[in-house]
């Protein structure tokens, strides 16, 4: 598969995607997301990069069961592909190799 790029955004969508797992849809992304970087999304920020994702080949998706608690309304439930947790793991070896290359700095005041 060509090598396909990942923006910072995407990333951090796509390794909430994993961690939500079986719960990984919309709006718990969101919220997830929200509180794991302490600041406000738009529900269509993220499903613009879901959407892009999926296109790219890192992501597929599929309807949940409609429940009576979402007014009979599915939900798209997303899932990392094989492709995308190997790209993940690819971009942690390489940020942790330039986080051990920076040097020690004190920073006293």
């Amino acid at each position: 598969m060509k090598k396909t790029k990942l923006g910072e955004f995407e990333e951090l969508v796509l390794l909430t995607v994993t961690v939500l797992q079986e719960d990984a849809y919309g709006v718990e992304i969101k919220r997830e997301l929200e509180e794991r970087l302490n600041q406000k999304l738009s529900v269509g920020s993220i499903q613009s990069a879901l959407k892009r994702m999926e296109e790219k080949g890192f992501l597929t998706s599929e309807f949940g069961e409609a429940t009576n608690k979402r007014g009979g309304k599915r939900k798209r439930i997303y899932r990392a592909t094989p492709y995308a947790l190997k790209v993940l793991q690819e971009l942690k070896t390489i940020r942790e190799r330039l986080y051990t290359s920076i040097p020690v700095i004190s920073y006293e005041i």
